[in-house]
């Protein structure tokens, strides 16, 4: 296993941890993780209910993240080919400092909408199939 896919395990476990009881505790070992700034940008996201999940009735569950100059799909579970959870985003930070470069394990958008997840401060909006085509389909011509 390399060292980031043990990092990044790692840092699941972390997160699985989190709860508003072990907040600070947690917020603590992040900064492990993180720059103070990504970290507080994935906070003031959620603080500022950022991070909104789309649910059909039928338990479908579409990330979005509005960040300060657009709004990006988020990917926060998704299967690999070793097991282990993978996450996308489709902002340029996620593109440059995750993919191309390797210097992060995740942009803001993706720790905000796990962090938000585990703290239960998603804003929920309710949607049918036709909303769901309509904001794939927005979330694809980012």
């Amino acid at each position: 296993m390399s060292s980031s896919r043990e990092l990044t395990a790692l840092l699941h476990k972390v997160i699985k941890e989190l709860s508003p009881e072990t907040l600070d505790d947690t917020l603590e070992k992040l900064r492990f993780f993180f720059p103070e700034t990504l970290l507080l940008g994935a906070l003031d996201l959620i603080d500022r209910d950022s991070v909104i999940v789309y649910k059909t009735p039928w338990g479908r569950a579409q990330y979005e993240v509005l960040g300060s100059t657009a709004t990006y799909a988020v990917f926060p579970g998704l299967p690999s080919a070793k097991g282990h959870a993978l996450a996308y985003c489709t902002c340029p930070a996620y593109a440059y400092s995750v993919l191309l470069s390797e210097t992060q394990l995740m942009c803001k958008h993706v720790l905000a909408t796990l962090l938000a997840r585990r703290l239960e401060r998603c804003i929920e909006r309710p949607i049918n199939a036709d909303e769901l085509a309509s904001v794939i389909a927005r979330q694809c011509s980012l």
